[in-house]
């Protein structure tokens, strides 16, 4: 366990920089040989060095065919000149080889009289941010990628189970089965469960997945619902899928075992009718007039919930008219100046969400918002 835990620390790998003395940041990794499809962990501090300045900072993983990744999370204390920001990345490499994982940071300078001046002018006039935007050339982190075992299709730590509803049915009746494979690693997707086989209909839909990011990785649950058909009783043979789990370094084997179904022939003479069924073939044209008054009490009923729904928008926008005042708010900055302007307490929770999102980036919706801001007028 000792040697074990050893391997792990020394695989730990560390980059620092300094930019301008604006800011120093760090990046972690939990290993710098993974295999492929099996998660890294990376973690990027920046802090502030420079606390004159009002600092925010644009950080990102740059897409690439070699590699996937996932945010799985953000600390960003509210401290006014002295930022201090982590992220944590989910990062699984698709290729072996060296494979190089690179970066977009923008850093996003100011002042205190610039945020003061953003907010100056009246109700109707809110002056943009001004800032300075660097963008800081960060070295790629590589990671030397080892291959899997040949012949793997899934990459982690799984388990299967399956359900079959019966065993037994008609000639043709569908079977059902669905089998579920859960755990922690790369998602277990596949194209198909069952190799090319003629003795029997296969019929399949869209795997059911949901996946669950954390610092341990990504635990999955994937559903694969099928059925299958024939007209005479048939086997299905063992389903094997081949799985590696790169923490034990091993190779393992998920199995469905072999299935034999017994299916009841139908008896041809009851599929033979001997009534007339359809009756020979006439033109009706009675449900053109139906459909056509069908189609009248529909645009009736429609116009007439439109002309409803435009009265009742216009009134209330005459009789409320600081509502008109924050539908024009096109943007965040605008929206917080007209909530600020009209001094109400009960907007506060609405002002503080808008200057998260101005000051700290945070996301936001600001239909939304703007929403709840209207339905506090009375």
């Amino acid at each position: 366990m000792k040697h074990a835990l050893g391997r792990i620390l020394l695989l730990r790998i560390i980059f620092i920089s300094l930019q301008a003395n604006d800011f120093e940041y760090a990046m972690h990794v939990d290993k710098t040989a993974p295999y492929v499809k099996e998660a890294v962990l990376l973690t990027v501090d920046v802090n502030q060095t420079n606390h004159k300045i009002v600092l925010l900072f644009d950080f990102d993983l740059m897409e690439s065919d070699s590699y996937t990744f996932q945010r799985i999370g953000i600390q960003e204390p509210d401290a006014y000149h002295n930022a201090q920001i982590r992220y944590t990345y989910l990062i699984y490499p698709l290729k072996p080889g060296l494979v190089n994982i690179h970066f977009h940071l923008i850093q996003k300078a100011t002042t205190d009289e610039s945020v003061a001046y953003s907010f100056s002018g009246d109700r109707d006039n809110v002056k943009g941010l001004v800032t300075t935007n660097t963008r800081i050339n960060l070295a790629p982190l590589t990671l030397d990628v080892k291959p899997l075992p040949v012949n793997t299709q899934i990459v982690g730590d799984f388990s299967l189970s399956y359900k079959i509803k019966t065993l037994e049915a008609k000639a043709y009746e569908p079977l059902p089965l669905q089998v579920t494979i859960t755990g922690l690693g790369y998602p277990p997707l596949l194209e198909t469960l069952l190799m090319q086989d003629n003795s029997f209909t296969y019929f399949s839909d869209t795997p059911m997945v949901t996946s669950r990011a954390s610092e341990k990785g990504t635990y999955n649950t994937v559903v694969y619902p099928m059925a299958l058909s024939h007209d005479k009783s048939f086997t299905l043979h063992t389903i094997e899928i081949q799985a590696f789990d790169p923490h034990l370094q091993k190779s393992y084997t998920l199995t469905v075992p072999q299935q034999q179904f017994t299916i009841t022939p139908v008896d041809k003479n009851i599929l033979i009718d001997k009534v007339d069924i359809p009756k020979p073939f006439t033109v009706d044209w009675s449900w053109v007039q139906v459909l056509f008054s069908y189609l009248l009490v529909f645009i009736a009923g429609y116009l007439s919930a439109l002309s409803w729904r435009w009265n009742k928008k216009k009134k209330h926008q005459s009789t409320n008219p600081l509502i008109l005042k924050i539908e024009n708010a096109k943007t965040t900055k605008a929206l917080l100046q007209v909530l600020i302007s009209l001094e109400r307490k009960d907007f506060t929770f609405c002002i503080e969400r808008l200057e998260a999102s101005i000051y700290r980036n945070a996301n936001i919706n600001l239909k939304q918002i703007k929403k709840e801001a209207r339905e506090k007028i009375v």
